[in-house]
Protein backbone atom coordinates (compact mmCIF):
# COMPACT_ATOMS: atom_id res chain seq x y z
CA UNK A 1 0.00 0.00 0.00
CA UNK A 2 1.16 3.66 -1.29
CA UNK A 3 1.47 6.14 1.76
CA UNK A 4 2.35 9.45 2.52
CA UNK A 5 3.33 11.41 5.63
CA UNK A 6 1.89 14.91 5.35
CA UNK A 7 4.25 16.98 7.62
CA UNK A 8 6.76 14.55 8.45
CA UNK A 9 9.26 17.11 9.88
CA UNK A 10 8.12 17.03 13.68
CA UNK A 11 8.74 14.36 15.94
CA UNK A 12 5.60 12.21 15.10
CA UNK A 13 6.35 12.75 11.23
CA UNK A 14 9.65 11.08 12.03
CA UNK A 15 8.60 8.72 14.18
CA UNK A 16 6.24 7.68 11.57
CA UNK A 17 8.74 7.65 8.71
CA UNK A 18 10.73 5.15 11.41
CA UNK A 19 7.87 2.57 11.86
CA UNK A 20 7.29 2.65 8.09
CA UNK A 21 10.47 1.82 7.23
CA UNK A 22 10.22 -1.32 8.94
CA UNK A 23 7.02 -2.13 7.82
CA UNK A 24 6.49 -5.22 5.47
CA UNK A 25 2.97 -3.92 3.56
CA UNK A 26 3.28 0.03 3.72
CA UNK A 27 5.21 1.98 1.02
CA UNK A 28 6.47 5.20 1.64
CA UNK A 29 5.84 7.05 -1.52
CA UNK A 30 5.66 10.94 -0.27
CA UNK A 31 7.31 12.94 2.56
CA UNK A 32 5.93 16.58 3.10
CA UNK A 33 7.55 19.65 4.60
CA UNK A 34 7.04 22.88 3.75
CA UNK A 35 10.10 24.08 5.52
CA UNK A 36 12.30 21.86 3.80
CA UNK A 37 10.50 21.24 0.59
CA UNK A 38 13.01 20.12 -2.10
CA UNK A 39 15.72 18.78 0.76
CA UNK A 40 16.56 15.26 0.57
CA UNK A 41 14.96 13.70 3.81
CA UNK A 42 18.33 12.20 4.71
CA UNK A 43 20.02 15.42 4.61
CA UNK A 44 17.60 17.00 6.29
CA UNK A 45 17.60 13.76 8.84
CA UNK A 46 20.37 12.10 9.24
CA UNK A 47 18.80 8.86 11.19
CA UNK A 48 17.00 8.43 7.74
CA UNK A 49 19.97 8.58 5.48
CA UNK A 50 19.97 5.63 2.76
CA UNK A 51 17.18 4.50 4.43
CA UNK A 52 14.40 7.00 2.45
CA UNK A 53 15.48 7.88 -0.91
CA UNK A 54 12.70 10.88 -1.35
CA UNK A 55 12.51 14.69 -1.08
CA UNK A 56 10.47 16.49 1.04
CA UNK A 57 7.88 17.88 -0.92
CA UNK A 58 4.95 21.01 -0.81
CA UNK A 59 1.48 18.97 0.40
CA UNK A 60 -0.56 19.28 -2.50
CA UNK A 61 -3.59 17.33 -1.37
CA UNK A 62 -4.66 17.00 -4.98
CA UNK A 63 -1.20 15.40 -6.36
CA UNK A 64 -0.69 13.45 -3.80
CA UNK A 65 -4.22 11.48 -3.68
CA UNK A 66 -3.57 10.31 -7.08
CA UNK A 67 0.22 8.65 -6.35
CA UNK A 68 -1.15 7.30 -2.77
CA UNK A 69 -3.50 4.62 -0.67
CA UNK A 70 -3.39 6.41 2.35
CA UNK A 71 -2.55 9.70 4.14
CA UNK A 72 -0.86 10.17 7.74
CA UNK A 73 -1.56 13.97 8.30
CA UNK A 74 1.04 15.23 11.18
CA UNK A 75 -0.08 18.89 10.50
CA UNK A 76 -1.06 21.38 13.74
CA UNK A 77 -4.91 21.48 15.11
CA UNK A 78 -7.08 23.61 12.73
CA UNK A 79 -4.38 23.32 10.18
CA UNK A 80 -5.15 20.12 9.24
CA UNK A 81 -8.68 19.49 8.39
CA UNK A 82 -8.05 21.29 5.42
CA UNK A 83 -5.21 19.02 4.14
CA UNK A 84 -7.67 16.28 5.29
CA UNK A 85 -10.47 17.77 3.17
CA UNK A 86 -8.69 17.85 -0.03
CA UNK A 87 -7.36 14.50 0.66
CA UNK A 88 -10.61 12.77 1.42
CA UNK A 89 -12.22 14.39 -2.14
CA UNK A 90 -9.67 13.04 -4.20
CA UNK A 91 -10.21 9.55 -2.66
CA UNK A 92 -7.24 8.66 -0.38
CA UNK A 93 -7.53 7.62 3.30
CA UNK A 94 -6.61 8.99 6.10
CA UNK A 95 -4.79 8.89 9.46
CA UNK A 96 -4.70 12.61 10.96
CA UNK A 97 -2.80 12.49 14.12
CA UNK A 98 -3.92 16.27 14.99
CA UNK A 99 -7.24 17.00 17.22
CA UNK A 100 -9.30 18.14 14.54
CA UNK A 101 -11.56 14.95 14.26
CA UNK A 102 -11.16 13.83 18.10
CA UNK A 103 -14.22 15.98 19.75
CA UNK A 104 -17.56 15.11 18.28
CA UNK A 105 -19.05 18.55 18.98
CA UNK A 106 -18.52 21.60 17.11
CA UNK A 107 -18.89 24.43 20.03
CA UNK A 108 -16.60 22.18 22.51
CA UNK A 109 -13.97 22.34 19.07
CA UNK A 110 -14.40 25.89 19.34
CA UNK A 111 -14.31 26.52 22.40
CA UNK A 112 -10.47 24.89 22.74
CA UNK A 113 -9.30 25.25 19.09
CA UNK A 114 -11.39 27.19 16.48
CA UNK A 115 -13.77 26.93 14.14
CA UNK A 116 -13.85 23.88 12.61
CA UNK A 117 -12.90 24.18 9.20
CA UNK A 118 -14.25 20.74 7.59
CA UNK A 119 -17.33 20.26 10.12
CA UNK A 120 -18.78 18.15 7.37
CA UNK A 121 -16.57 14.91 7.81
CA UNK A 122 -16.92 14.72 11.86
CA UNK A 123 -19.90 12.31 11.24
CA UNK A 124 -17.13 10.16 8.93
CA UNK A 125 -14.42 10.08 11.65
CA UNK A 126 -13.84 7.38 14.13
CA UNK A 127 -11.67 7.62 17.08
CA UNK A 128 -8.62 5.94 16.87
CA UNK A 129 -8.53 3.96 19.73
CA UNK A 130 -8.48 0.44 18.44
CA UNK A 131 -9.05 -1.38 21.92
CA UNK A 132 -12.61 0.28 21.96
CA UNK A 133 -13.38 1.29 18.24
CA UNK A 134 -11.52 -1.73 16.16
CA UNK A 135 -13.94 -2.11 13.67
CA UNK A 136 -15.54 1.40 13.46
CA UNK A 137 -11.67 2.14 12.26
CA UNK A 138 -11.92 -0.98 9.68
CA UNK A 139 -15.00 0.69 8.59
CA UNK A 140 -13.82 4.08 8.34
CA UNK A 141 -11.87 5.98 5.69
CA UNK A 142 -10.57 9.05 8.26
CA UNK A 143 -9.11 7.97 11.74
CA UNK A 144 -8.48 10.46 14.12
CA UNK A 145 -5.72 9.42 16.29
CA UNK A 146 -5.89 10.03 20.09
CA UNK A 147 -3.70 12.40 21.96
CA UNK A 148 -0.91 11.07 23.90
CA UNK A 149 -2.13 11.98 27.47
CA UNK A 150 -5.74 10.32 26.37
CA UNK A 151 -4.31 7.10 25.55
CA UNK A 152 -2.71 7.14 28.50
CA UNK A 153 -5.31 7.63 30.92
CA UNK A 154 -8.50 6.12 29.23
CA UNK A 155 -7.12 2.56 28.50
CA UNK A 156 -7.02 2.22 32.03
CA UNK A 157 -9.55 3.70 33.21
CA UNK A 158 -12.52 2.79 30.29
CA UNK A 159 -13.01 -0.55 31.69
CA UNK A 160 -14.10 0.37 35.49
CA UNK A 161 -16.17 2.95 33.94
CA UNK A 162 -17.91 0.85 31.77
CA UNK A 163 -18.52 -1.70 34.89
CA UNK A 164 -20.10 1.11 36.56
CA UNK A 165 -16.61 -0.07 39.35
CA UNK A 166 -16.01 3.94 39.45
CA UNK A 167 -17.72 6.89 40.83
CA UNK A 168 -17.95 9.78 37.70
CA UNK A 169 -16.59 12.74 39.42
CA UNK A 170 -13.77 13.59 41.65
CA UNK A 171 -11.62 11.51 39.20
CA UNK A 172 -7.73 12.84 38.89
CA UNK A 173 -5.39 12.68 36.83
CA UNK A 174 -2.01 13.36 37.28
CA UNK A 175 0.52 12.98 34.30
CA UNK A 176 3.88 13.67 33.27
CA UNK A 177 5.51 13.49 29.75
CA UNK A 178 8.71 13.64 27.99
CA UNK A 179 9.39 17.23 25.98
CA UNK A 180 8.71 15.49 22.68
CA UNK A 181 5.05 15.34 23.36
CA UNK A 182 4.87 19.79 22.97
CA UNK A 183 6.25 19.21 19.60
CA UNK A 184 9.50 20.06 17.58
CA UNK A 185 9.66 23.72 18.61
CA UNK A 186 11.77 26.25 19.94
CA UNK A 187 10.42 27.46 23.53
CA UNK A 188 12.19 28.61 26.79
CA UNK A 189 10.85 26.20 29.23
CA UNK A 190 12.32 23.45 26.46
CA UNK A 191 16.04 24.44 26.82
CA UNK A 192 18.28 21.89 28.15
CA UNK A 193 19.48 24.81 30.86
CA UNK A 194 15.51 25.09 31.76
CA UNK A 195 14.63 21.52 31.08
CA UNK A 196 17.57 19.10 33.04
CA UNK A 197 17.03 18.10 36.40
CA UNK A 198 13.46 20.03 36.52
CA UNK A 199 9.96 18.79 36.37
CA UNK A 200 6.99 21.53 36.12
CA UNK A 201 3.27 21.57 35.62
CA UNK A 202 1.35 23.44 33.38
CA UNK A 203 -2.36 24.22 31.67
CA UNK A 204 -3.38 22.71 35.10
CA UNK A 205 -6.86 21.40 35.98
CA UNK A 206 -9.61 22.26 32.94
CA UNK A 207 -6.89 24.34 30.93
CA UNK A 208 -5.05 21.92 28.77
CA UNK A 209 -6.77 20.43 25.38
CA UNK A 210 -6.76 17.10 26.26
CA UNK A 211 -9.16 17.53 29.12
CA UNK A 212 -12.52 17.98 27.23
CA UNK A 213 -11.03 14.77 24.69
CA UNK A 214 -10.76 12.33 28.26
CA UNK A 215 -13.86 13.46 29.72
CA UNK A 216 -15.36 12.91 26.15
CA UNK A 217 -14.71 9.34 25.95
CA UNK A 218 -14.83 8.56 29.66
CA UNK A 219 -18.42 10.12 29.18
CA UNK A 220 -19.52 7.24 26.40
CA UNK A 221 -18.23 4.76 28.63
CA UNK A 222 -19.65 5.35 31.74
CA UNK A 223 -23.32 6.27 29.82
CA UNK A 224 -23.09 9.54 31.31
CA UNK A 225 -21.27 13.05 32.03
CA UNK A 226 -17.34 12.16 33.79
CA UNK A 227 -15.58 14.71 35.16
CA UNK A 228 -11.87 15.00 35.71
CA UNK A 229 -8.99 17.13 37.17
CA UNK A 230 -6.26 16.52 35.04
CA UNK A 231 -2.60 17.93 35.68
CA UNK A 232 0.15 17.82 32.91
CA UNK A 233 3.68 17.50 34.01
CA UNK A 234 6.97 18.37 31.80
CA UNK A 235 9.57 15.71 32.36
CA UNK A 236 13.31 16.31 32.20
CA UNK A 237 13.44 13.10 29.20
CA UNK A 238 12.58 12.87 25.78
CA UNK A 239 10.13 10.57 25.33
CA UNK A 240 7.40 8.85 27.47
CA UNK A 241 4.49 9.24 29.83
CA UNK A 242 3.52 8.12 33.41
CA UNK A 243 -0.09 8.73 34.29
CA UNK A 244 -1.74 7.92 37.56
CA UNK A 245 -5.47 8.26 37.93
CA UNK A 246 -7.08 8.32 41.39
CA UNK A 247 -10.22 7.78 41.85
CA UNK A 248 -13.12 6.70 44.02
CA UNK A 249 -14.86 2.91 43.83
CA UNK A 250 -18.41 2.62 44.17
CA UNK A 251 -19.90 1.39 47.39
CA UNK A 252 -19.30 -2.45 47.14
CA UNK A 253 -16.90 -2.20 44.64
CA UNK A 254 -13.82 -4.29 45.22
CA UNK A 255 -9.97 -3.71 43.95
CA UNK A 256 -10.54 -7.91 42.73
CA UNK A 257 -13.19 -7.38 40.67
CA UNK A 258 -11.56 -4.04 39.08
CA UNK A 259 -8.41 -5.85 38.42
CA UNK A 260 -10.30 -8.12 36.49
CA UNK A 261 -12.35 -6.02 34.43
CA UNK A 262 -8.57 -4.98 33.14
CA UNK A 263 -7.76 -8.37 32.63
CA UNK A 264 -10.51 -9.01 31.10
CA UNK A 265 -11.01 -5.85 28.49
CA UNK A 266 -7.13 -6.47 27.70
CA UNK A 267 -6.55 -10.16 27.44
CA UNK A 268 -6.45 -10.69 23.57
CA UNK A 269 -5.11 -7.05 23.07
CA UNK A 270 -1.59 -6.92 21.61
CA UNK A 271 -0.44 -3.60 22.46
CA UNK A 272 -1.64 -3.05 26.43
CA UNK A 273 -0.12 -4.91 29.22
CA UNK A 274 -1.83 -5.29 32.46
CA UNK A 275 0.96 -5.94 34.80
CA UNK A 276 0.74 -8.51 37.74
CA UNK A 277 -0.59 -7.06 41.06
CA UNK A 278 2.46 -5.55 42.92
CA UNK A 279 4.58 -4.49 39.63
CA UNK A 280 4.24 -0.78 38.95
CA UNK A 281 4.90 0.41 34.90
CA UNK A 282 7.94 1.74 34.04
CA UNK A 283 8.99 4.51 31.07
CA UNK A 284 11.70 2.22 29.86
CA UNK A 285 9.54 -0.86 29.60
CA UNK A 286 8.05 1.14 26.64
CA UNK A 287 10.37 3.20 25.31
CA UNK A 288 10.28 3.18 21.30
CA UNK A 289 7.40 0.98 21.51
CA UNK A 290 3.38 0.77 20.84
CA UNK A 291 3.12 -0.69 24.27
CA UNK A 292 0.98 0.67 26.86
CA UNK A 293 1.23 -0.92 30.29
CA UNK A 294 -1.12 -0.45 33.15
CA UNK A 295 -1.51 -1.24 36.75
CA UNK A 296 -4.39 -0.88 40.02
CA UNK A 297 -3.11 -0.27 42.85
CA UNK A 298 -6.29 -0.27 46.31
CA UNK A 299 -5.39 1.95 49.03
CA UNK A 300 -8.21 0.93 51.28
CA UNK A 301 -7.12 3.04 53.89
CA UNK A 302 -8.17 6.68 52.01
CA UNK A 303 -11.11 4.74 49.65
CA UNK A 304 -9.11 5.26 46.66
CA UNK A 305 -7.88 3.29 43.67
CA UNK A 306 -5.13 4.27 41.69
CA UNK A 307 -4.59 3.59 37.99
CA UNK A 308 -1.50 3.37 36.28
CA UNK A 309 0.20 3.73 32.81
CA UNK A 310 3.08 4.22 30.94
CA UNK A 311 3.40 4.43 27.03
CA UNK A 312 5.87 5.81 24.66
CA UNK A 313 4.35 9.39 23.79
CA UNK A 314 5.44 9.20 20.10
CA UNK A 315 4.32 5.74 19.91
CA UNK A 316 1.12 4.38 21.15
CA UNK A 317 0.76 8.07 22.06
CA UNK A 318 1.15 9.54 18.29
CA UNK A 319 2.98 7.37 15.82
CA UNK A 320 2.24 4.04 16.54
CA UNK A 321 -1.49 4.13 17.40
CA UNK A 322 -1.58 5.91 13.72
CA UNK A 323 -0.06 2.91 12.20
CA UNK A 324 -1.73 0.43 14.42
CA UNK A 325 -5.29 2.12 12.97
CA UNK A 326 -3.54 2.34 9.22
CA UNK A 327 -3.25 -1.38 9.57
CA UNK A 328 -7.10 -2.10 10.82
CA UNK A 329 -7.87 0.40 7.24
CA UNK A 330 -5.75 -1.41 5.16
CA UNK A 331 -7.12 -5.25 6.42
CA UNK A 332 -3.60 -6.27 7.44
CA UNK A 333 -2.26 -7.81 10.59
CA UNK A 334 -3.02 -4.87 13.19
CA UNK A 335 0.71 -5.37 14.90
CA UNK A 336 2.41 -5.33 11.47
CA UNK A 337 5.79 -2.79 12.17
CA UNK A 338 4.66 -2.74 15.66
CA UNK A 339 6.49 -5.77 17.64
CA UNK A 340 9.48 -3.83 18.30
CA UNK A 341 10.54 -4.13 22.15
CA UNK A 342 12.38 -1.32 24.05
CA UNK A 343 15.59 -0.65 23.99
CA UNK A 344 17.89 -2.17 27.46
CA UNK A 345 19.33 -0.36 28.77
Amino acid sequence: MRVAVVGASGYTGLELLRILLRHPTFEIVAVTSEQRAGRPVGDAFPSLRSRLDLRFESADAAALAGRIDLAFTALPHAASAPTVKALRAAGARVVDLSADFRLRDLTTYAKWYTDHPAPELLGEAVYGLPEVYREGVRGTSLVAAPGCYPTGTLLPLLPLLREGLVEREGIHVDAKSGVSGAGRKLADDYLFAELDGNCMAYKVGHAHRHAPEIEQEAGLAAGGEVRVTFVPHLLPTARGIATSVFLRPVPGAEATRARGALESAYAAEPFVRVLPEGETPTLHAVRGTNFCDVALVADERNHTWILLSTLDNLGKGASGQAVQCANLLAGVEETLGLLEVAPNP
